[in-house]
């Protein structure tokens, strides 16, 4: 089994849910940087589809090898610091793809989205997930709709969290939501009331 906190990536191709969302907000020809890009997938994705000016960002080695085997702009390091060799304002998008929850200052990555792009896009599973509420009272366990087929001790997130955890954090570092976008099994009613129901959010940001 693949210990998610030390992943080993290879180079097969899988197109996530998220994806086709985060294509909606990507302009043509966009510039784009992807924090945690893992083996270029999405970077690959939005290349295709909409001829994006890509460079990623990826902590494993396996992962950044990957993204080069396909021409991809890539480098390995770790998201959650400065990143000194981005210029300010220098994409018009920052992606993290459901990574957010794996680093250790996950408020650094806000903040560095926020000065290196016009626009950010965060997707992360929601914590607060109802299966994952009925998980933790009625099994007394740590809830396994949240570890995507991991376990409590070889999961790599390590800061789980909400949507509404989420939106209390961007408020506090002056982003505001411009659009959202709800994935699960119970559709309309994640749509409704997205903290309870759906299993992943995606947001779009800008600063205030």
């Amino acid at each position: 089994m693949n210990d998610n906190r030390n992943y080993v990536w290879d180079e097969q191709i899988s197109v996530r849910p998220e994806y086709p969302v985060i294509e909606r907000w990507v302009a043509d020809g966009a510039r784009v940087i992807d924090l945690g890009c893992g083996n270029g997938a999405l970077l690959e994705f939005l290349k295709t589809r909409k001829h994006i000016s890509e460079f990623g960002i990826e902590l494993a080695p396996s992962g950044v090898a990957a993204c080069r085997q396909r021409g991809l702009n890539a480098r390995a390091g770790r998201i959650d610091v400065a990143l000194d060799d981005v210029a300010d304002a220098a994409f018009d998008v920052a992606i993290c793809n459901v990574t957010l929850q794996m680093v250790m200052y996950p408020e650094i990555v806000l903040k560095e989205m926020r000065r290196v792009a016009r626009h950010q896009i965060i997707a992360f599973p929601n914590f607060a997930f109802i299966l994952n509420r009925l998980d933790l009272l009625l099994c007394g366990r740590m809830p396994r709709w949240g570890l995507f087929g991991y376990t409590w001790f070889n999961t790599g997130h390590i800061h789980q969290l909400s949507i509404n955890d989420f939106r209390a954090t961007i408020g506090s570092l002056g982003l505001t939501v411009r659009a959202a976008a709800y994935l699960g099994k119970f559709g309309i009613l994640a749509r409704a009331r997205p903290n309870l129901f759906a299993q992943t959010a995606i947001m779009l940001l800008h600063s205030r």
